[in-house]
């Protein structure tokens, strides 16, 4: 969460700050603010709400100078108001942006009061700017204070810090948080992802944890967790600065749905190769599947629902034992890892707080190998694994995941048909040849967009949903519901549909409309009947299924026909009606799409 980026230049950077707030604010949008340092000192302005409102402050009162950090907030520590926003800064002198938590910050408050420190803000992060303030009149150098106090903070932590005493030098420090050093010419930069600095370079280079960076207008230089002087080698951005603009589209979340077909389908390519399936691991890393006798997969949020797909999948194929885990319980609980376990990491920053903490939990000694998949190349997910497969969807900015979801699901079926062709399990080749279809399929369900936007009428006005589904189904009505809940703030639960009497069916009435995800398969059968069960009860089903599923529709059981697909490949298709439902129900509603409210796409912090 919250997004920070700094510059040190000889030109005005005020532009620059402000240009990677509005590319930052994916982030979070509780508030924002800049520092900047002039010849006159230290200044910064902050605002309520989204960087919107900072413009303006700044366009009727500018800031100038080649030296300043800015902030884009999601708020944990104190409300949400200009008291709390960020650059937080001690005694007019000192700046510090900060996007993490620190855990003991209060005993470092309390300390900092007993020696005269007075405090204006409920944030964490006012106590780090403190802290350096005190070092720094301890006669610590700025790199001397920052380490120091680095040192006594506990948490997650990436840290920018500007001293009106030091006007060439912007200092960065990470633990936890990301944070990249963007390099330019004769000016350098820094920011919580890279997409915030595309404007002014394309070369990056990555902080490791412990990291200290001091860095002026020519030279970068890195110290480690330890105070040795350390190279970081510098990296390519690899998609085109476009690629993370609205084009055509109202918002990326449409944008982002409507890419789908073409980033499936460039995945696909990856994958299948003159009607084979390619090992896309090294040869150590299909030796390190073949050992492999469970697999544990941990993932957060709509890449935990990818993972729970990827169960059904792993185990009915290649009929290897396989646990999802939710990354936030997993990390905290003393989980029984057999031998020889494959442990699939599922995120798509790759920054993912708990689930980097999971990785790092678990006892690697029991691994066959520690797999990563993720849509960030740079990410500390993919640093850290044994293996790593990038699912290549391209920036993601709505913070509604979508075509990330549809990239994870690919990949892992690629890893599920790899796991079952080592073992013999079945015969894949009916499968790929289906998966070689499904960029046309996916074209034709965004064809259906004019249908689902008259369906979305229908929900506008409700205040519950119910999604159901079976089997592989189950975790796509689960990605439905979360959706809905997520962009038009309409609460929605999902059941397997067999649990219907076990509770849920208490709720159904006709003014809980019901969405049930339901294409030909062995379980219709059943899905049917739990059909019937809500129509007994008053409730209007709202069906997505193909012909092959012979639904008849009448007055209170409406049809959305789907395009026909593969019965494995299901969940990839039937995630787009979903997706697409959320959208234009949030459009009728008027929510904010792309930035819903209390939310921010990279959680990167507990």
């Amino acid at each position: 969460m919250c997004g920070i980026v700094g510059a040190i230049a000889q030109r005005n950077i005020s532009g620059i700050l402000l240009e990677g707030l509005k590319r930052l604010e994916y982030r979070g949008y509780d508030s924002s603010g800049v520092a900047i340092l002039s010849d006159k000192g230290l200044h910064r302005t902050r605002r309520v709400g989204k960087v919107a409102s900072l413009d303006a402050a700044l366009s009727s009162e500018p800031l100038q100078g080649g030296l300043g950090i800015a902030h884009t907030r999601w708020a944990t520590h104190g409300i949400p108001n200009e008291t709390n926003a960020h650059p937080h800064w001690s005694h007019s002198c000192l700046a510090v942006v900060h996007n993490g938590i620190i855990d003991n910050f209060e005993r470092i408050k309390a300390d900092l009061v007993a020696t005269g420190y007075g405090f204006e803000s409920d944030t964490d992060t006012e106590a780090i700017a403190h802290l350096i303030h005190r070092n720094r009149q301890q006669g610590m150098t700025l790199t001397e204070a920052v380490r120091d106090a680095a040192g006594r903070c506990e948490g997650a932590y990436a840290l920018g810090v500007v001293d009106e005493t030091q006007p060439d030098l912007l200092l960065a420090a990470r633990k936890g948080s990301p944070l990249v050093i963007g390099l330019g010419s004769d000016e350098n930069y820094i920011a919580s992802d890279q997409l915030a600095l595309l404007q002014v370079t394309d070369r990056f280079m990555f902080l490791e944890d412990g990291d200290i960076a001091e860095i002026s207008r020519t030279q970068v230089t890195v110290t480690d967790a330890h105070g040795v002087a350390v190279e970081r080698p510098s990296h390519r951005y690899e998609h085109s600065e476009e690629s993370s603009d609205k084009g055509v589209y109202k918002h990326y979340m449409l944008k982002e749905i409507n890419e789908q077909p073409k980033v499936v389908a460039k995945l696909i390519e990856q994958q299948v190769v003159a009607g084979q399936l390619q090992n896309i691991l090294n040869d150590s890393d299909m030796e390190a599947l073949s050992k492999a006798n469970n697999v544990q997969i941990i993932a957060c949020g709509t890449s935990y629902l990818a993972g729970m797909v990827a169960k059904y999948w792993i185990e009915s194929l290649a009929g290897i034992a396989c646990q999802i885990e939710v990354a936030s319980e997993y990390r905290y609980r003393q989980a029984v890892v057999p031998q020889d376990t494959l442990l699939i990491t599922l995120s798509q920053s790759g920054e993912t707080a708990d689930s980097l903490a999971a990785l790092r939990h678990i006892d690697r000694s029991k691994l066959a190998a520690s797999l990563a998949i993720c849509n960030v190349p740079s990410s500390s997910l993919v640093r850290e694994s044994d293996m790593v497969l990038l699912t290549q969807a391209g920036p993601e900015i709505s913070v509604a995941s979508t075509k990330a979801f549809t990239t994870q699901l690919i990949t892992l079926l690629h890893v599920t048909l790899l796991l079952a062709k080592q073992r013999s399990a079945i015969d894949t080749q009916p499968i790929i040849e289906a998966m070689q279809t499904l960029p046309g399929i996916l074209q034709q369900c965004l064809q259906m967009e004019s249908k689902i936007e008259l369906v979305a009428q229908r929900f506008a006005d409700k205040q519950h949903t119910l999604f159901l589904g079976r089997g592989s189904m189950y975790p796509i009505a689960t990605e439905g519901a979360l959706k809905l809940k997520e962009v038009s703030y309409i609460h929605a639960e999902a059941y397997p549909a067999g649990e219907l009497k076990h509770g849920p069916l208490a709720l159904v009435d006709a003014d809980m409309p019901v969405v049930v995800v339901a294409p030909k398969d062995d379980m219709l059968d059943k899905l049917k009947a739990n059909m019937q069960e809500v129509r007994a009860r008053g409730g209007e089903l709202f069906v997505f299924a193909d012909a092959h599923a012979k639904m008849a529709a009448d007055e209170a059981t409406h049809v959305i026909v789907m395009p026909e697909v593969h019965e494995l490949l299901a969940p990839v298709v039937y995630a787009i009606p979903m997706q697409l439902l959320s959208y234009h129900v949030a459009i009728i509603k008027g929510t904010d799409v792309d930035q819903p409210r209390n939310l921010a796409k990279s959680v990167t912090v507990e």
